[in-house]
């Protein structure tokens, strides 16, 4: 296996983590997610009981929201460890989509490898109060990032690294194989909208509590987190 084949199948790898964890996410919210563990466990020469290891809906929670954001992480330091490996010096390319690519998983990386759990930028001197973009990718401006808190909208969120990464295999890497297998539609129909996750019902849930919700002029109603659900338009 050549280094360029041994990273592309890194890059697959992350991105597959990634969509795992995102599936994971989804499963936990809406409480399908199994949370079966092992009664016992032994490995090597540790062994390990239920009780130990079983997780609470609250934790549950908490670690797929956390899986799914580390996921993001490695897909950055493969898109990262990528650059570097097949591309010498890429900060001085003449593409200015490389070189983008390369100083913002760089970052990326950076601010995670300090501190996982809660992220901070450490932005270079030369890469102070800059832009840094992969057109209809991802973009970043450092100005006053430096040794403040990691933040999505900085850099355009979860699926802006998913296309870093998708965009380093492709036109950095030149990955051009096609995936094969038919991938089923799920069972359950989800939007969703930053971390606002809707899912489509036949009917009303038995139980349900109407919402005294006020509607705006247009017949929209505001949601959490500055989103709105508006009518569907009849034909």
């Amino acid at each position: 296996m050549t280094p360029r084949e041994m990273h592309i199948r890194h890059l697959r790898a992350a991105e597959g983590q990634f969509r795992l964890a995102t599936a994971v996410r989804l499963a936990v919210t809406f409480e399908r997610q199994p949370l079966d563990l092992p009664l016992q466990w032994s490995h090597g020469t540790h062994a390990v009981r239920y009780s130990e290891i079983a997780l609470s809906p609250e934790e549950s929670d908490f670690a797929a929201w956390n899986l799914q954001r580390s996921a993001t992480f490695l897909m950055a330091s493969a898109a990262l460890e990528a650059i570097r490996s097949t591309i010498a010096n890429p900060k001085t390319r003449s593409d200015h989509r490389v070189v983008a690519a390369y100083q913002i998983s760089r970052m990326i990386r950076n601010a995670f490898a300090h501190n996982p759990f809660s992220p901070i930028w450490r932005i270079d001197p030369d890469c102070h109060d800059r832009q840094f973009e992969v057109p209809d990718v991802i973009r970043l401006d450092t100005t006053g990032l430096d040794s403040t808190p990691f933040d999505w909208r900085h850099y355009g969120g979860p699926l802006a690294l998913l296309r870093l990464s998708q965009f380093v295999r492709r036109e950095v890497l030149c990955d051009n194989e096609q995936p094969d297998n038919v991938i089923p539609l799920p069972e359950r129909v989800y939007i969703q909208q930053g971390d606002l996750i809707l899912m489509k019902v036949n009917e009303i849930p038995a139980g349900a509590v109407p919402a005294d919700v006020e509607r705006l002029p247009d017949g929209r109603i505001r949601l959490p987190g500055g989103h709105v659900i508006r009518p569907r338009k009849e034909e």
